[in-house]
This record gives structure tokens, sequence and C-alpha cells, in this order.
């Protein structure tokens, strides 16, 4: 499973987090028609293809509660963190988080 995410972190972060999390994407490399980003259309993209989405937002958390999933969500609670330090953090975590992909009865992962 690979992460995606979502519009409201840099692109720039699925690019510096490949050595990580290999096969990690921004939404906005994804094909124009999911522009401007609805949140059920990056769900489905997600579910169709097998991405768990990282996000600051509480809709996906939402959106998981009422349809379930996949896809699975890491949301991070942090607050708003520097690109660099969201690096920090989910690299600092990258065992957990593997373990959470790979866990077929958790769905989110939430990230203080």
């Amino acid at each position: 499973m690979n992460l995606l995410f979502d519009e409201n972190l840099s692109w720039k972060l699925a690019k510096q987090l490949n050595t990580y999390f290999p096969g990690c994407v921004h939404i906005s490399d994804i094909h124009t028609k999911l522009k401007p980003f609805k949140d059920k259309d990056i769900w489905k993209f997600a579910t169709q293809n097998n991405f768990a989405i990282v996000t600051y937002d509480e809709d996906f958390y939402d959106l998981q509660m009422l349809l379930g999933f996949p896809p699975k969500i890491i949301w991070l609670r942090t607050g708003n963190l520097t690109n660099n330090e969201v690096i920090t953090k989910l690299a600092g975590l990258k065992d957990k988080i593997q373990l959470f992909l790979d866990n077929k009865e958790e769905g989110i992962l939430e990230i203080y």
C-alpha cells in the first residue's frame, strides 16, 4: 500500500519521503480529472488504487466513519508543521506506519 498526500500537504513531501515510503505520491500528481480534488474523488481514487491517504483534514475521518475502509487514513493531528518537521515525524514513525498499513483491522492512524 502506497501513501497519497492530500492537497493540504506540500507536493514536495511525496518526493522527499519516497526514500522511506516508496511509491508515495501527491494528489496533484494524479490525473487531472480529479481536480479540484473533491474529498470523495480522492477517497474513490485511493480505494481503487490501494493508497492510504495522508492528511491534516478531518473530513477524511468523517468519510471513514460513514463508509469504513479502505482506504486507510493517516491523520496528522499535529497542527501545521513545516515540510522538514513532517518528514522527520513520518520518517521517525516508519515502522509504526508500516505496521498500520499491514494491519487488516485498523483503518485510521492518528499522529500527534
